[in-house]
């Protein structure tokens, strides 16, 4: 009886895998660290081989320590870290070198000549982002002009590029499949996603040769078959971590919303079959389709989100792990007046300012650690909630209504305070489902879809249920004070 659905969870710092039941239960789960390479300053790369072999690796202990036979699972579902881009040879499977990782910024000059040039209106209304080196393209065009004989060996058909999801199916059908999903390819600035296509125009601007890029798939479809594992299993869904998390959150309306407190934030809004154009500093994305129908999210990125406690940890060395912090935080009852922009790697929506860094003001000699620590919490709250607040101006002005509660799911979820912080300055509800590990389950849950494990949308929607319900005690001008006091504080980072 095929009653599990496998999920390969392929994160910036671990690879994951979880065996989760068809009513979306988690079985077992198993993870392996990733090691980080920072080749200098504003570098971060990930060895592509490590990627796969962590991978595989989880995927075989997680059945182990389940007791569940391959031929037990119905479909594996992949979600991965987005952007992350490689290029390997198509005749052997070796990578030209290491992954680029989303968070590098080695590609900055190259997209302000593209905006200096006048091409980002061209990139939005094809893609619905912004020209940023968060994105893949600019990462793909440094490895062509930066590793040796790597352009001429494209130009031959030679080489494939991928995200990560396309490398390991890749790997899964041992070189027998080079694809992506949608969302995946939505996060190119190569893709238009309007059309659903590779876009010509945008290649010639990138000078991408279109021969290094993958098919695009609905996010619940066949990708291919690995046995690698044992009895041939198909692989039937994929998706980007957030557009995983969204669908994961029974998000599949226009209005619901989530939230997921990782390494950054992301939060995305379901905009339905429309593709809205944002206003507020958000990027236009593909979510998850379960069909040839198209389906659409507005979504903002916050670069620094629980990394935040990471540097407390290992930076400031103010806490020994990252689960002291609440304690710390909650040990003064405010941040004395204490502000936190961790803007280490600029700022993302709704501000995008690169060149943005980290600042702590607003001290006094009576500010201590905790205060800092508190402000810290708080800095993941502020950021997200601006992202709210650009989120329902959007949804307004397209005629929608401003979003109505968020749903929260990642790590840092967990940590009532910031949860109930968030809530404070949000004035809506914040809901934290039974399985916070929704990225996961959205991949999963689009393997079921495409395999025959569900029938319908319904069917997800029934399966998710609250854990908890943060609801807001301050007052609505108490909250909106201090969000100009964060505001004010964002464009102190910005001074020249």
């Amino acid at each position: 009886m095929t009653d599990h659905l496998l999920a390969l969870d392929q994160g910036t710092s671990s690879s994951r895998s979880i065996l989760f039941t068809a009513d979306g239960q988690i079985v077992a789960m198993a993870q392996r660290e990733l090691r980080q390479i920072y080749p200098q300053p504003g570098w971060v790369a990930h060895d592509p081989r490590e990627i796969w072999q962590g991978q595989i690796d989880t995927a075989r202990e997680v059945l182990a320590k389940a007791g569940v036979t391959a031929d037990r699972v119905r479909a594996i579902g992949i979600t991965n870290q987005r952007e992350t881009t490689m290029v390997w040879h198509r005749g052997t499977g070796q990578p030209l070198g290491d992954a680029i990782v989303w968070q590098d910024r080695r590609t900055e000059a190259q997209c302000q000549r593209l905006r200096d040039q006048g091409a980002e209106a061209l990139v939005q209304a094809r893609t619905g982002l912004r020209i940023d080196a968060y994105f893949s393209a600019t990462k793909l065009q440094w490895i062509l002009d930066h590793v040796d004989g790597a352009r001429a060996a494209a130009e031959r058909g030679e080489l494939a590029f991928g995200t990560v999801d396309s490398w390991l199916i890749w790997q899964l059908t041992e070189g027998r499949v080079h694809a992506t999903d949608v969302t995946n390819a939505s996060r190119t600035m190569l893709f238009n996603i309007h059309t659903g296509q590779w876009d010509d125009e945008l290649l010639a601007l990138f000078d991408i040769p279109k021969s290094l890029l993958p098919a695009v798939q609905p996010s619940a479809s066949h990708f291919g078959d690995t046995t690698l594992l044992g009895p041939r299993l198909p692989i039937g869904g994929v998706a980007g971590d957030q557009q995983s998390s969204l669908f994961g959150q029974a998000c599949f309306r226009p209005g619901l919303a989530k939230n997921t407190y990782g390494t950054g934030c992301f939060m995305l809004m379901h905009t339905g079959g429309t593709a809205q154009s944002s206003r507020n500093g958000l990027v236009t994305t593909a979510a998850a389709q379960t069909d040839a129908h198209r389906a659409y999210a507005l979504e903002g990125s916050v670069f620094i989100g629980g990394a935040v406690v990471q540097w407390l940890r290992d930076g400031l060395q103010a806490i020994r792990a990252s689960s002291e912090v609440q304690q710390l935080a909650e040990s003064v009852p405010d941040a004395g007046g204490v502000v936190f922009v961790p803007a280490f790697t600029g700022l993302g929506a709704p501000y995008w300012h690169g060149e943005a860094r980290g600042a702590i003001l607003g001290l006094t000699r009576g500010s201590t650690v905790a205060h800092i620590a508190r402000a810290a919490l708080e800095s993941i709250a502020f950021q997200s909630a601006a992202l709210l607040e650009a989120m329902s101006r959007d949804a307004i002005a397209h005629g929608g209504t401003a979003v109505s509660e968020l749903r929260v799911d990642g790590g840092a979820c967990a940590n009532d305070l910031l949860m109930q912080i968030q809530a404070d300055l949000l004035g809506i509800p914040v809901v934290r489902p039974r399985v916070i590990e929704t990225t996961a389950l959205g991949a999963a849950y689009l393997a079921g879809m495409s395999t025959g494990v569900y029938r319908t949308l319904g069917e997800l929607e029934a399966q998710w249920q609250v854990e908890r319900r943060f609801l807001p005690t301050l007052s609505r001008d108490a909250a909106q004070a201090r969000m100009a006091r964060w505001e004010h504080a964002v464009r102190q980072t910005l001074a020249p």
